[in-house]
């Protein structure tokens, strides 16, 4: 039905009920209301929610949250603050479960940027606001699971915080079992694979980046043909640890550069060629390197003696050459 039928249809509606009902009808109705959402909730069909207004110091995060709160900043944060603000107040509750330590008797499983928020909120002239949570009973894997799909399609979160998490819940919840984890959270192998792998990056290639918010799944990737050859590894690991301690600023952009150009074979020089002449001042032999070959030419028509002097001429400049 269109909605300009719709409109029609509610019009027509609404003058068949434009009298006020008798006091115990109004009553009965309310009654009715109230027994069916007894039933629904009984039955199941719905369910109840525990909100709760708090103090934000009442929360800690939840020691395995998928998000790194220390990177938490007012800039990165500052599209929920002033929604907040000007809404008045948080919209969505963060999603909590209790704890046994009475002075934060609550654990963030979701809601760590709407923590930050509050807080800042708080701590910059608006002591009003207060931290909206939804407080559930969850096992620690039914809790990774609930912060793995809030979270997942965010562009807030980093692949490697997203990586860190798998990488610590396929061994805590899964025993390991890549397959078991994919078919947990829904997703292909080859996905969770990735992530996996970006994980495995070693500690001096994640610290060669100004943040981990700048390592992409793809930088993984990229690198993992490399760090798996003795010779290569050596070389990213090498140059990881001068740009950790060179002081220059770059992006995740430029550090996979350097890495790039770390792994590029030096340029050949190609050197031209050289000729060498007889006592006659005819060019006799020419030669040239060519990888670890020495290529030499001369003249089909040249004299025996002006050869041999030239050859002579050559093998002192060679083996010169290789004793230094």
């Amino acid at each position: 039905m269109s909605k300009k039928h719709d409109a029609i249809f509610d019009d027509v509606l609404s003058g068949l009920d434009s009298g006020p009902a008798p006091k115990a009808e109004r009553a009965g109705a309310r009654f009715l209301n109230r027994s069916n959402r007894v039933a629904e909730r009984m039955s199941g069909d719905i369910e109840e929610k525990s909100l709760r207004w708090v103090d934000p110091g009442e929360c800690r995060m939840w020691e395995r949250h998928n998000r790194a709160y220390d990177l938490l900043s007012e800039d990165n944060c500052r599209d929920l603050i002033d929604g907040i603000r000007s809404q008045g107040r948080q919209e969505f509750p963060a999603i909590v479960r209790k704890t046994s330590d009475p002075n934060q008797p609550y654990e963030v499983i979701c809601g760590a940027r709407r923590h930050f928020a509050i807080n800042w909120l708080r701590a910059n002239n608006y002591p009003q606001f207060r931290y909206l949570v939804d407080v559930r009973e969850l096992t620690d894997e039914e809790a990774f699971r609930l912060g793995d799909i809030e979270n997942r399609d965010r562009e807030d979160i980093s692949d490697y915080e997203r990586a860190r998490d798998y990488a610590d819940a396929v061994t805590r919840y899964y025993g390991g079992k890549q397959k078991a984890m994919a078919a947990r959270l829904e997703v292909s192998e080859a996905w969770l694979s990735r992530y996996l792998q970006l994980a495995k990056l070693p500690n001096e290639i994640v610290e060669a980046f100004p943040s981990i918010r700048e390592i992409k799944e793809l930088h993984a990737r990229t690198l993992k043909p490399f760090l798996g050859r003795p010779e290569d590894r050596e070389k990213l690991l090498e140059t990881a640890r001068q740009m950790a301690t060179d002081g220059i600023s770059r992006d995740g952009v430029q550090v996979m550069n350097v890495f790039k150009a770390a792994l590029k074979p030096p340029a050949s020089t190609k050197a031209d060629p050289v000729s060498l002449q007889s006592s006659s001042e005819k060019p006799a032999i020419t030669y040239k390197r060519k990888g670890k070959k020495v290529v030499l030419e001369f003249p089909a028509d040249v004299h025996k003696d002006d050869l041999q002097e030239a050859f002579a001429i050559f093998l002192d400049r060679h083996f010169a050459a290789n004793r230094d």
